[in-house]
């Protein structure tokens, strides 16, 4: 607690960090308000079964990534999903067509040009989602739960002022967040993208409690001492995820010995530290994107309905949704690492400076060495990373709350661990670099640099 209040204290002391601080939940205070701002002409005491429909199921995690604000028929229904949707689009693109991969070397200004593509994307996205999420509403909502009263208002007229409104406004709504989050990672703290998707998640982990605890005293029997037994195992579930992020496979790099003038350099045994999971949480948001491809093209309103091939990709407690979850997950982190480490680089930067492997030649041996471990370290990584992300699935069959049950692994536990590391390990960068102590007695924090979605 001592140090805890004197870190605070130190943050208080940096304007710079201060304000980043103050400004980032200003930011997230305004997106939380967001979420419950009602469309309007949509009644919000008639959202039962909206609100029902939404409560587990594929639905029920896509409300949870909007923070409750699809739930809520608000402004900001859709979320930054759309957004993500759109940014693995680009990113896959960057692999196939010359013009975007001509783009990412051009430094700052194409980064600026990808990051307008993946705007106007997730407006084409957009367009194409927001009136699915209107005619689910229409048909979840009794007539008289939009106002002005129109008896011929059904999910095929969408295109009502109504409809044609909503879709507007939806689309603004979602285009409102990703400025918000680009507007966190520029002046704020952390990644904004990701920040946001992290404070939809945490927004919903007091009803989940409330609900399994609720469950377990009056439904499914057990009381208290089954309901702590969950919340000790989620314990050592975060335990298990943290060590997951934070885990390294350490490369001894031998300095050669150098003397300029009267002084010596090199000469020293140094370690490169490389990270078991380098990807972080993006392989997790991008697979969950595509997982809720099935209910985006056939439609909110259809997806209790489903049938054969869509009934078995929204089921998120099925078979072939987790396996085919658990076979992007892994996917992903490959295709991210590869994009985060760059062996060629370090190969280089290492020659520069004097250094080698011992036991391996300088250059192209070296890059390599770098790439066979990280490929090595990197399978069992990910397949751990998937393992978490599954858990939910089995935790249910057990009877845990299918809302609380998300909280077990998952996409929400994996998004928490990885943000709040990387927020943690900016402030105690901002902390050390002006001479104060860190966020750790011992050592720092290993979070992973932030990265991916920020303009």
């Amino acid at each position: 607690m001592k140090k805890l209040i004197e870190t605070i204290r130190n943050i208080s002391k940096i304007e710079d960090l201060r304000n980043r601080i103050l400004y980032t939940l200003g930011i997230l205070l305004i997106y939380r308000f967001g979420a419950f701002v009602v469309l309007p002409g949509v009644d919000p005491g008639m959202l039962a079964n909206l609100q029902n429909q939404s409560s587990e199921g594929l639905l029920g995690l896509l409300n949870m990534f909007s923070g409750g604000a699809f739930s809520n028929a608000s402004i900001f229904a859709l979320g930054i999903m759309p957004y993500i949707s759109a940014s693995i689009v680009v990113q896959l693109l960057g692999m196939a067509i010359p013009y975007f991969q001509k783009l990412q070397k051009e430094g700052e200004s194409g980064r600026k040009k990808i990051n307008q593509i993946t705007r106007y994307l997730t407006v084409i996205i957009l367009i194409f989602q927001s009136p699915a999420y209107i005619s689910n509403l229409v048909n979840q909502l009794p007539a008289e739960g939009i106002y002005p009263f129109d008896p011929g208002l059904t999910s095929h007229s969408i295109f009502s002022f109504f409809g044609i409104s909503s879709i507007v406004l939806l689309t603004a709504g979602s285009m409102f967040i990703m400025w918000l989050g680009e507007r966190i990672t520029e002046k704020g703290i952390g990644n904004g993208i990701s920040l946001i998707i992290m404070i939809g998640i945490i927004a919903r982990l007091p009803m989940s409690l409330v609900a399994e605890f609720t469950s377990r005293v009056e439904d499914l029997g057990g009381g208290l001492v089954i309901f702590l037994i969950e919340i000790a195992f989620l314990v050592f579930v975060i335990l298990l995820t943290i060590l997951l992020v934070q885990g390294t496979r350490r490369i001894p790099v031998q300095y050669a010995k150098r003397i300029v003038g009267n002084k010596q350099y090199g000469g020293v045994r140094q370690y490169v530290p490389l990270k078991v999971n380098a990807a972080g949480v993006m392989p997790i948001i991008f697979a969950q994107a595509i997982m809720f491809l099935p209910i985006t093209l056939v439609g909110f309103a259809e997806s209790e309905s489903l049938t054969g091939f869509a009934s078995a990709f929204s089921n998120i407690n099925g078979f072939w949704y987790n396996l085919t979850f658990a076979v992007l997950i892994i996917l992903f982190t490959y295709f991210y690492t590869a994009i985060t480490v760059n062996p060629n680089q370090m190969a280089e930067d290492m020659k520069k400076n004097g250094g080698f492997i011992p036991g391996v030649k300088p250059g192209r041996k070296t890059a390599e060495f770098i790439d066979t471990v990280m490929s090595r370290i990197t399978f069992p990584g990910s397949l751990f990373l998937a393992l978490v992300a599954i858990m939910p699935a089995f935790v249910s069959l057990i009877g845990v709350n299918s809302q609380f049950a998300q909280f077990y692994g998952g996409t929400s536990l994996l998004i928490l661990v990885g943000v709040v590391l990387d927020t943690l390990q900016q402030i105690e960068s901002h902390l050390l670099m002006r001479h104060y102590d860190g966020l750790m007695k011992s050592g720092r924090i290993k979070g992973r640099p932030s990265m991916g979605m920020s303009a």
